[in-house]
């Protein structure tokens, strides 16, 4: 059998793996691809000939497969091999390389891992005024075909204090109580503070018990399978603009999940390697219904412990120069931006000189966001932020900020 057979075949028997079971599987563009780190207890549909190759064969397979597919939506096919069956799983998330090492994204848990050290991963946000929800997409712009790759998913909540953006797997679940939440940002009252939760740690060895303030549920009105921490791993702040002086916004991001060590020499990022496990994450079928009734704590935004020894790492946004001919704020955004907006900007690490950072690193673009067109935005981000952190740090902009404008 040709090697584009073995593929077909692959992606016709993950697909009858995915109904088989009880996963989440990406519809249209409403649903994200999970290859569930844990095997479906449900049932096991018949692998045939596929499940008990020699291993030789099938690392072979695999490897051969995850180099030839580089992009979605053909990606998908390294996905599929991750759904035969429980000994392809393991053998795939073996030759799958975090997104530092390989600049790719693959599977879910990707998005919480930090993106490459010497490219920026390119993707793109459209927002839909209407229902108050943004979509983060993987690639330069918005395809023909409107068949993008969603990545994740956000929904704007006013409340009477504040505003929330629910941050979701799924471009059309946004409960709090479902397995497909993965976090949230929430700003203060002037919408001048953000603070960004995690529904899981950083790193896979930082989990501590959750404390009062950080369960999202109370412990008698929730089911135990559901997660029930929010970990706060960073703030984001706009100074006020007092005087009301024309100019860009001035924001700092204090991210307090990751080290300021990170982006020194021979430095590192926390990497989580997978999600909770799916026992812990998915509620039974009878609490879905009823995350209308589940109470929520009023999480204070004063900043967290960090979750390690040091200085956190502090991102500041790059300081635009003045056009003389074009009468405005301008920064190079190498052709990723091309309309003038207030909420474009760049994100450099800001450090002292006795922190010992290369010039280079300094003016390295961690993140950068602006528009392009009508409710559509590109974001670009690399290490050591990941995709979910970065997307958070871009919803912060599209709250109203009267007193910093």
């Amino acid at each position: 059998m040709s090697f584009k057979g073995i593929v077909r075949e692959l992606k016709e028997l993950g697909s009858r793996s995915w109904r088989g079971g009880d996963m989440m599987v990406w519809r249209g563009r409403s649903r994200s691809h999970i290859a569930p780190d844990q095997a479906n207890p449900i049932e096991e549909v018949e692998q045939g000939q596929w499940a008990n190759l020699p291993p030789e064969l099938l690392l072979d397979i695999i490897q051969r497969v995850e180099a030839s597919e580089t992009s979605w939506p053909a990606r998908t096919a390294v996905l599929f091999c991750a759904s035969v069956c429980r000994s392809w799983r393991e053998v795939t998330k073996e030759i799958v390389q975090t997104p530092e090492q390989c600049g790719r994204l693959t599977f879910p848990i990707s998005l919480k891992q930090p993106g490459p050290r010497d490219f920026p991963i390119q993707c793109f946000i459209k927002r839909d005024r209407t229902t108050n929800t943004f979509r983060l997409f993987c690639g330069l712009t918005p395809s023909e075909d409107d068949n993008d790759k969603l990545l994740l998913a956000a929904k704007k909540i006013r409340r009477a204090t504040s505003t929330e953006f629910v941050i979701s797997l799924a471009g059309d679940d946004f409960s709090r109580a479902s397995r497909a939440y993965v976090g949230k940002l929430r700003s203060n009252f002037l919408g001048t503070k953000f603070t960004m939760y995690d529904s899981q740690p950083p790193d896979d060895t930082t989990i501590k018990p959750c404390s009062r303030s950080m369960r999202r549920f109370h412990s008698k009105q929730v089911s135990p399978k559901v997660p029930a921490c929010n970990y706060s791993t960073g703030t984001i702040s706009y100074e006020l603009n007092v005087l009301r002086t024309r100019g860009p916004r001035r924001l700092h991001c204090v991210m307090h999940s990751i080290p300021l060590a990170s982006i020194q020499e021979g430095g590192s990022a926390p990497t989580p390697k997978s999600f909770p496990h799916d026992e812990q994450r998915s509620p039974p079928p009878s609490s879905l219904g009823k995350d209308q009734i589940i109470s929520f704590s009023t999480t204070s935004l004063t900043e967290p412990p960090l979750m390690f020894s040091g200085d956190p790492l502090i991102l500041k946004n790059k300081a635009p120069r003045w056009h003389e001919q074009l009468q405005c704020w301008c920064l190079n955004f190498r052709g990723r931006v091309t309309v003038a907006s207030v909420k474009n900007f760049q994100l450099v690490a800001a450090v002292e000189p006795h922190h010992d950072i290369p010039v280079a690193e300094q003016e390295k673009v961690i993140l950068q966001f602006g528009k392009i067109g009508k409710d559509i935005f590109t974001m670009d981000y690399r290490y050591p932020l990941s995709a979910f952190q970065a997307f958070a740090i871009s919803l912060s902009s599209f709250d109203t900020k009267p007193a910093c404008e």
